[in-house]
């Protein structure tokens, strides 16, 4: 046993230092040129926000084969685990409601703050929106966890007949489970209902705070989630199928070019009254909803010149850039097709395991099962990646209502062009959504991540709470992704398959 936790151990360390050096990749990798060699703070919290998100991710694996060490106990308290991952998931989540909270809006209000003012006057600017921000979120989280911080456990008091120990064993089987030929089921399951009660106790402070930070994340998840899962691999299809088919000629470039340039210099002039409007302090709704309105116009833009590009492409590798283009939106469909296959496997799971109850199949917990019988990295590598693909789907589906809702502001993420706002802003979805894809996975796992801490945490506790236990007690959650999912692919299947027409002439709102 000791050789399989030390390389617990070696394999935890591993992943840790490899998951910091991609995140780091990706930064180098994904930054605007012009926050290169500056913006350091904000980066520092990008790198260990995405850090922490992975980590969680992973977790649940680890906590898994963490249980494995126990696996020939005859309770779970009666051996030593290697990694105390109650407290594990306790800081690390602790970490990522500090992160989402309070850091991220400190570095981004820091970010975005009038480049007019001196080094001081925004970081004091900065300051006071988050120590408002924490004065409010102390109180709120003070107040109801000194009325309603309690768990609800029903309890039923089970008793059984005394009788004499057996001479042999031979007589149990899945018929006859207990002593006894005449009986099919033990006393203690035969126990009135009458005898149930309610077991009363206050929750910790920090199973608190991460219970009311996953209930955000899960509305969150389920918007964006529901959309997104739909939205992830539809998208990929429907972009090859709205592909272009072959190369324009000079003249359609011109005219194209033309009609581009023309939007551009319409945007430039927005940008430049919004940004006189913000001088004078004319920052009011209208304002804000103009801004919006010009960044999805920018974006869209943007993507017009690309797709422009692609079916012109110039210079003396013309022919190669084409192919290149080709290839591009064929690996779009495979990805597509393959995201589709996970993406009805999620919902066909989260139907048959949650929403009837009892379950029809154990389904993907009994996939993962006998990956891990086949090989011990199997299961775990595919429950990561169906975990790590919620995740993905809540990105896609926050970009889509970005590109259809005003309210909804868009941050987009660009190889190269991914300005540090937008970098912190995704990172902080994406670590408000891990607590709730971790739940949601313990939850829709639970046979794979039985007997587990984080099954404990997110399973009896999160689900006891008083004032939450019945959002889950009902399945409100996978109810609504659900629809959400069902809506999405209806709405890609009616005008997905559609070329976008031209948006017409740029126009603000007076």
């Amino acid at each position: 046993m000791g050789d399989f936790n030390l390389a617990l151990v070696i394999v935890a360390v591993i992943v840790c230092v490899l998951v910091l050096l991609f995140n780091v990749y990706l930064l180098v990798n994904y930054q605007h040129p012009d926050d290169r060699n500056q913006a350091y703070f904000p980066k520092v919290i990008v790198v260990l926000g995405l850090s922490i998100a992975v980590i969680s991710i992973l977790m649940l694996p680890a906590d898994v084969a963490n249980r494995q060490a126990c696996r020939h106990a005859i309770y779970n308290g009666a051996c030593n685990l290697t990694l105390p991952m109650k407290t594990l998931w306790l800081v690390v989540y602790i970490t990522d409601a500090v992160l989402v909270f309070f850091f991220i809006p400190f570095a981004m209000f820091y970010y975005e703050g009038d480049m007019d003012k001196s080094v001081g006057k925004r970081l004091c600017s900065a300051m006071l929106w988050v120590a408002a921000s924490v004065v409010v979120c102390a109180l709120a989280v003070g107040i109801l966890y000194g009325i309603v911080g309690k768990v609800d456990f029903s309890v039923r008091h089970l008793s059984s007949a005394a009788t004499s120990f057996p001479s042999s064993w031979t007589e149990f089987s899945r018929s006859q489970p207990c002593i006894g030929s005449s009986a099919r089921q033990c006393d203690a399951y035969l126990a009135s209902p009458s005898s149930e009660s309610t077991w009363t106790m206050r929750a910790s402070f920090p199973e608190y705070v991460v219970a009311l930070a996953t209930i955000v994340g899960s509305v969150l998840f389920t918007i964006f989630g529901g959309v997104g899962i739909a939205c992830l691999p539809l998208g990929l299809i429907f972009s090859f199928v709205r592909r272009p088919k072959a190369v324009i000629t000079r003249s359609q470039y011109i005219k194209e070019a033309t009609e581009l340039g023309k939007k551009a210099r319409e945007l430039k002039k927005a940008a430049e009254a919004l940004r006189e409007e913000e001088r004078s302090g004319s920052k009011g709704r209208k304002w804000r909803k103009n801004v919006k309105t010009v960044e999805k116009e920018l974006l869209m833009l943007e993507e017009d010149m690309k797709n422009l590009e692609e079916m012109y492409p110039q210079g003396e590798r013309a022919e190669t850039a084409w192919a290149m283009t080709v290839l591009g939106y064929v690996a779009k469909l495979v990805l597509g097709v393959v995201g589709l296959i996970v993406s009805v496997a999620w919902l066909v799971h989260i139907v048959i395991y949650l929403l009837i109850d009892p379950p029809l199949s154990p389904f993907l917990n009994q996939v993962f099962i006998k990956l891990d019988d086949l090989w011990g990295l199997l299961g775990t590598v595919a429950f990561a990646f169906f975990c790590f693909y919620l995740l993905m789907a809540v990105v896609a589906g926050a970009m889509m209502l970005g590109l259809r809702l005003v309210f909804i502001t868009i941050h987009p993420m660009k190889w190269g062009a991914t300005l540090m706002n937008s970098f912190l802003f995704n990172v902080g979805l994406i670590l408000l959504c891990s607590i709730s894809v971790i739940q949601f996975c313990a939850t829709a796992f639970s046979s794979y991540a039985r007997a587990t801490a984080a099954q404990e945490i997110f399973g009896h506790t999160l689900q006891s709470l008083r004032g939450i236990k019945y959002l889950y007690k009902y399945n409100i959650f996978p109810y609504a992704f659900v629809v959400l999912a069902a809506i999405t692919f209806l709405y890609y299947l009616t005008f997905g398959w559609r070329k976008k027409k031209p948006t017409g002439r740029f126009q603000l709102s007076s």
